[in-house]
């Protein structure tokens, strides 16, 4: 019977083991690197979306931006969580854009006034990325201990598939 017990503690050492290991490989462990950027963050032009997160406007949204984001190479996709849904059934209001100027009616402006914003870079696969409340916490310790006040917008600006920057502007 101790030995059943001791192969089964050895397994799930093992288990455990290999799950850490894989978890650093895929960039769990990466640091938030924080930095200040002395510049204005980028005008952004896109489309604001109101609704529920299921509804497929969101999706269109997307889709409509990345189409626009084929168009002008050397773009990123920037989106602006203003009121994040806590369900499903939730409303939610995110403005999805480009860091380029877009013309037409359906397109709005973001124009920010803020000359200073902190950069936030995360890199790791997507599944194993620090969550948005741990990158704004980490936001937060960060321009408390530089003594900054931050302005109560978070752009996250999408790199690529393993790379995220979060904007956050720097009241002036």
């Amino acid at each position: 019977m101790s030995r059943k017990i001791t192969v089964i503690l050895v397994f799930l050492a093992f288990a455990v083991l290999g799950g850490m290991i894989f978890f650093n490989y895929l960039g769990g462990n990466n640091p938030i690197q924080i930095t200040i950027v002395n510049q204005k963050p980028a005008p952004l032009s896109g489309i604001y979306y109101v609704g529920t997160p299921q509804d497929p406007s969101l999706k269109e949204a997307f889709v409509k931006i990345e189409t626009e984001k084929s168009l002008h190479p050397g773009s990123f996709l920037h989106t602006i969580y203003e009121v994040e849904p806590a369900g499903k059934l939730d409303t939610m209001r995110v403005f999805v854009g480009l860091d380029q100027l877009l013309v037409g009616d359906e397109y709005e402006q973001r124009i920010f006034q803020e000359n200073r914003y902190l950069l936030a870079i995360i890199q790791g696969n997507r599944w194993v990325m620090p969550g948005p409340e741990k990158v704004k916490s980490r936001l937060e310790e960060f321009a408390d201990s530089a003594k900054l006040e931050l302005s109560e917008i978070l752009i996250d600006k999408i790199i690529s598939e393993n790379e995220v920057h979060v904007i956050a502007p720097i009241e002036n």
